[in-house]
């Protein structure tokens, strides 16, 4: 009789599980309405604060997601860890304001398969910088 409950409890588990994870995922990308919109530039290396490329050179072997918050603008830096090859770049396909939520979507863009490309291993990273602002950053891709 118990064995019974304990298997029933287990098959209900498993069928409610994927209704929770879909509406989890599905929620995620309504939760930010756009509001506003932010202006940004893309950073380059040699403009990046001292502090913050430090962070980006210890992260840069994994992926990573950060903010940095400087006495004249916020820093979005967004890495896509170790790659086998050159030829990497980043695009950002959406920042705005969402209230008083940043949300930011990019990508990794891989080289064309005709490109020729450095064989060494590569860390691509972007920088953002925009105005100062006292928000919470929400990086939307995966």
């Amino acid at each position: 009789m118990r064995t019974k409950k304990i298997i029933g409890r287990l098959l209900l588990f498993f069928a409610v599980l994927p209704l929770c994870l879909t509406i989890g995922c599905s929620r995620e990308k309504d939760e930010y309405t756009k509001t506003g919109e932010a202006d940004f530039t893309v950073v380059e290396e040699a403009d990046v604060p001292a502090e913050l490329l430090d962070i980006i050179q210890e992260k840069k072997g994994s992926e990573f997601k950060l903010t940095y918050l400087a006495e004249d603008a916020l820093y979005v830096a967004r890495g896509y860890g170790e790659q086998p090859s050159g030829g990497y770049s980043i695009a950002v396909d959406d920042l705005y304001l969402s209230g008083d939520n940043l949300c930011i979507k990019t990508t990794l863009i891989g080289p064309a398969a005709d490109e020729k490309v450095t064989t060494s291993v590569t860390y691509p990273y972007i920088v953002i910088k925009l105005q100062r602002m006292e928000t919470k950053a929400h990086f939307l891709d995966a």
